[in-house]
């Protein structure tokens, strides 16, 4: 492997773990809201609001029925108000997080909405609020989850990533299109596939670790 390459494929690590860590964070800052309040806003529940919540449903069903390259084309007048371009890293963050942010909320919600209930009424009958119950009960108790569940997304973030190389968004997916398939060099898209692969179980193994720490130390509360 010559040195050029082997800093190309560096290069194009490091833009692809910007993105990820960046549309992930994202992602999970306005995500875990969404899936908390999506979670607690039906009829009787903490926050009820169930029109509300009948809308942000539609609204979160409709981001993630769509194909990530159809909704990367989709919001390209917005992704260029946003990043003040369409390529590369920064542009590609852009639809990255909003596939993230339904993706993440839903995952919330169904963690939370595993969540015991009779924790919840008993926090309740002790005269906590709402506000004391997510933050005391419902997110410690789905935390394990909700890491499994973050797992998840980052890697299929990994994926979009690679995805939007075909629409010049940098990282390793744009390096093994440019070098691997326009420029016929199969080398390069081995090695990037290879790249891929240990983020990927990189991410997961993290992930699983640090669920079952967390899932470990609940029980022990």
């Amino acid at each position: 492997m010559s040195p050029e390459l082997l800093r190309l494929i560096l290069d194009a690590t490091l833009d692809t773990l910007h993105m990820i860590a960046v549309a992930g964070g994202l992602g999970t800052l306005l995500g875990l809201p969404l899936g908390v309040f999506l979670a607690t806003s039906g009829k009787g529940e903490l926050f009820a609001a169930s029109a509300v919540n009948a809308v942000l449903g539609v609204v979160v069903n409709i981001t993630r029925s769509t194909p990530f390259i159809i909704l990367v084309v989709a919001i390209v007048p917005f992704t260029r108000l946003i990043a003040g371009t369409s390529i590369g890293t920064s542009a590609a963050i852009v639809p990255l997080t909003v596939a993230a942010i339904p993706f993440i909320a839903r995952i919330v919600e169904g963690a939370i909405r595993e969540v015991d209930q009779g924790l919840v009424e008993a926090a309740r009958a002790m005269g906590a609020t709402p506000l004391q119950i997510v933050s005391k009960v419902l997110i410690p108790e789905a935390l394990p989850a909700i890491i499994l569940g973050l797992t998840l997304a980052a890697v299929s973030l990994i994926g979009f990533s690679a995805m939007v190389g075909a629409v010049g968004g940098g990282g390793l997916g744009d390096l093994g299109i440019r070098y691997g398939y326009q420029r016929f060099m199969p080398e390069v898209m081995l090695i990037v596939v290879a790249v891929l692969v240990v983020l990927v179980q990189s991410v997961q193994t993290i992930g699983d670790r640090l669920s079952r720490h967390m899932n470990k130390r609940i029980r022990h509360i």
